[in-house]
């Protein structure tokens, strides 16, 4: 395992300081989150090997933060009646994030090859990827209510609405994103996609070429 960002191995400490709390406590609920959260935080940091991709560190830290401000500190911590803003924040950043990872995938089909990518066809697969991760998502929450008697969905069919049209938002400003650099447009999210591209691809190749 390649050497994290900072930020990951906060929210790894941060759990492990609540598995060793509720141990102490017997709050086993806690402990089972606490578990399960870890368990899921290691999938974007072990899935680069699994699909063939590097993706910088923040990025990684951006995922693993997502997954334990949902689990973690939105179910234990309560942040979610604490904060109103905190679903948002987590959806729509993870969101735009997926988008942008959309069009890592797609580049990573044609083999890097730019060229051979539409952006339009492109952009509209980063943003149903993005959408789709969005959806199984909101299965996750559904089956823990479900399953384990946690309270992920909030106020149920409302709350996941929200949520999918958040992931829609934020999907589509990472799908604009990969649009903007397959185009040559490198500014800003465009330029963090060329980024995370050129360390996997190399460069891109002049126009014309």
């Amino acid at each position: 395992m390649t050497r994290q960002h900072p930020v990951t191995y906060l929210m790894w400490g941060l759990l492990g300081l609540g598995a060793v709390l509720s141990i102490l406590n017997g709050t086993w609920s806690v402990l089972f989150i606490a578990l399960v959260t870890f368990g899921l935080t290691l999938v974007p940091v072990l899935g680069q090997g699994w699909l063939g991709v590097n993706l910088p560190s923040g990025f990684v830290a951006a995922v693993v933060f997502f997954i334990t401000g949902t689990l973690f500190l939105g179910e234990v911590g309560d942040f979610y009646e604490r904060f109103w803003w905190w679903d948002i924040l987590l959806h729509s950043g993870s969101a735009v994030g997926f988008g942008m990872i959309g069009t890592l995938i797609v580049l990573l089909l044609v083999k890097g090859d730019r060229v051979a990518v539409p952006p339009a066809i492109a952009a509209l697969l980063a943003f149903s990827f993005a959408v789709s991760i969005g959806a199984i998502w909101e299965i996750f929450e559904f089956s823990m209510d479900q399953i384990f008697g946690t309270n992920m969905q909030k106020s149920g069919l409302v709350d996941t609405m929200a949520d999918l049209i958040v992931d829609c938002a934020g999907g589509a400003i990472g799908a604009a994103a990969g649009y903007g650099f397959l185009k040559g447009r490198n500014r800003g999210l465009s330029a963090t996609i060329a980024r995370m591209a050129n360390g996997r691809f190399g460069p891109r190749p002049p126009e014309g070429k």
